[in-house]
This record gives structure tokens, C-alpha cells and sequence, in this order.
């Protein structure tokens, strides 16, 4: 089969299509057709050198597709060759073909094209187990998601919502703010030009949100503390502004407040199954009403996957950027 290979550790430019050997299937495994596959921030770290893959995982790009399934291992019963479905990769997505964990695919939500099904599962995943099942955001309270126009922005806002949630988010134009209007997000900031603690405060009456989802780290870590609501939960999922950071322990006591952090790619097989079950009966509906819709901004080739990366990096799209083989 064709793949994308990372040659060597470094730009856009070391991503080329080459001919690999087909996976093999292990017998909990399903082997999927890729039909898409979609890009997130973890694939240009990996491809500088800098997020090693699991152990026994695909050594290339891609963590989520969609496809139809061509082969199940001897102990899959759910699956069946020609199944079509979208599953939460390791890695390996950026390719013809693909093995997954049986655990770890779902079906295509009625509604959505296969194709715009491989824009879900990592930031349904990630969304998910963050904010729903570690942070516990539930109705009647007040989220802020940080990126809004992200892949994970667009899919934040359009969840919480469904769940009755009040939606602030950060941007860095009024054109990402616009977008992230239209998908629903309450309170639009952009970050160049608002102080977001200040703008969140007045929003609040001064009390701050019950839960922050956090791409930046270091550089918003104070700023997170102070914009919180008592009882507020920090939930920190990249460190795009740095990882180390000073800060006051003081404000946690004052408010109570809990920080978390965690990526989804290093989790258990064991507990991924049991976060893709989980949005498969707490997500999926919403997608199947309307409530939640993929946001693809562009779909390029596999072919042409440094292009994609390029687009990626620049920070010029909305939503998600798909590869198609």
C-alpha cells in the first residue's frame, strides 16, 4: 500500500508517499480502507522528531479515520468486512490501509459522509474525556475553550452547547470569531486585542467559568487560575505557549480549584475502548439531531500531505484539514 513516511525529523518537506508493506491485522483487529483521514497539531510534532509513536504502533502520521472495513481478526465480532465506519488511531492513519483496535472504531453517524466522519473521532475522543468525563462540564454551566476555530475548538463549542453549556472562546481574528459564532460559542474573544481574564470577568459578574480547555500551557497558566469560577476545573491538553511556568499556589486554595491534563495517544488500549464507547452513546445522538456537524475547512491528497501541514502550521484554517488517499 502507499504511506506517508516521515524520512527524517524535520519540515513539511520530509513527509513522502511511499510504497510499505500492508499491515498486519492482529485478531482483535479490524483493517480498515481509509477513505480520509484527518490532520491534528500531534502530527507536525511527531513529524519534527518530538512525539514518538507508542510501542507497537504505526510508525506513520495519523491519528483518526474513516473507511470500510476489509479484513477482521478472528476474535472481532461487532465489525464486519464491509462495515463502514471511522475509528481513534495511534498513528497510521496517513495511509491506503489501516489496523485498529475493534475497541476503538465506531460507526458512521447517519447524516455524515464517510469521508467527513474521519473529522470526528480524535476531538470527539479528546473533547470528550476531558471536559465531560474528568472536568464533569454539565448543564447551566459556563466553559471557556481556548483556539476556538481549532479542530478541538469547533467540536467544543458545538457539544457544550447541545448540552446547555455557555460558550466563551479565545481566536486570533475576527474572521476564526465570526466562525465560531456561527457554530454556536456565546462570548467571542479575540486575544490580540482583549485581555480575555478581563472580558471573561464582566461576562460572569465578576465570578469567572466553571471549566477552561487549554492548548497553551505555560503562557494562559495565571491567567486560567484568575479566570476561573470557584470550584473551577483547568483542563490543559497541549502546551503550545511553553511548559514551565511559576504561578501562585494561593489561587488554588482561594477558589478551590483543580487542574488537569492529559493527551488521549498514550492512554491504555483498555481505556481508549471506553472513551470511544462513551462518545459513541453521549456524542453520536447529538451528531445524528444536527446538534454537532463536522467542520472541514479543506481536504488535500495524500499526495500532498506537506502542503497540508503547511496549512496547518500557518494557523490560517477553521476546523479540520483532511487527507484523502
Amino acid at each position: 500500500m502507499k504511506a506517508v513516511v516521515i524520512t527524517t525529523p524535520g519540515g513539511p518537506e520530509v513527509l513522502q508517499l511511499q510504497e510499505v508493506e500492508d499491515p498486519q491485522v492482529k485478531d482483535n483487529e479490524v483493517l480498515i480502507k481509509v477513505e480520509a483521514t484527518a490532520l491534528n497539531q500531534a502530527d507536525t510534532i511527531q513529524r519534527q522528531g518530538k512525539y514518538p509513536t507508542p510501542s507497537g504502533a504505526s510508525p506513520f502520521p495519523g491519528l483518526e479515520c474513516s473507511g470500510t472495513v476489509v479484513a477482521t481478526g478472528k476474535l472481532v465480532s461487532r465489525w464486519k468486512v464491509g462495515d463502514q465506519v471511522c475509528a481513534l488511531l495511534s498513528g497510521g492513519g496517513y495511509a491506503e490501509k489501516v489496523a485498529v483496535p475493534a475497541g476503538h472504531v465506531l460507526p458512521i453517524p447517519s447524516g455524515i459522509s464517510v469521508k467527513e466522519a474521519a473529522a470526528f473521532p480524535e476531538v470527539a475522543c479528546t473533547v470528550w474525556s476531558t471536559v465531560f468525563m474528568t472536568s464533569r462540564l454539565s448543564a447551566g454551566e459556563t466553559f471557556l475553550v481556548h483556539g476556538g476555530s481549532s479542530g478541538i475548538g469547533t467540536f467544543a463549542i458545538q457539544i457544550a452547547k447541545a448540552r446547555g453549556i455557555k460558550v466563551f472562546v479565545t481566536a486570533g481574528s475576527e474572521e476564526k470569531l465570526a466562525a465560531c459564532k456561527e457554530l454556536g460559542a456565546d462570548v467571542c474573544i479575540n486575544y490580540k486585542t482583549e485581555d480575555f481574564v478581563v472580558r471573561v470577568k464582566e461576562e460572569t459578574s465578576g465570578k469567572g467559568v466553571d471549566v477552561i480547555l487549554d492548548c497553551m500551557g505555560a503562557a494562559y497558566f495565571q491567567r486560567n487560575l484568575d479566570s476561573l469560577n470557584f470550584d473551577g476545573r483547568l483542563h490543559i491538553i497541549g502546551l503550545m505557549g511553553g511548559a514551565a511556568t511559576e504561578f501562585n499556589l494561593g489561587s488554588l486554595f482561594a477558589k478551590r480549584l483543580t487542574v488537569q491534563a492529559s493527551g488521549l495517544r498514550m492512554r491504555s488500549p483498555e481505556n481508549k475502548a471506553e472513551i470511544v464507547n462513551e462518545v459513541e452513546k453521549n456524542v453520536w445522538p447529538e451528531v445524528v439531531a444536527g446538534k454537532v456537524k463536522p467542520v472541514v475547512y479543506k481536504e488535500f491528497p495524500l499526495s500532498e500531505a506537506a502542503e497540508a501541514h503547511r496549512l496547518i502550521e500557518s494557523s490560517q484554517h477553521v476546523g479540520k484539514i483532511l487527507l484523502v488517499p
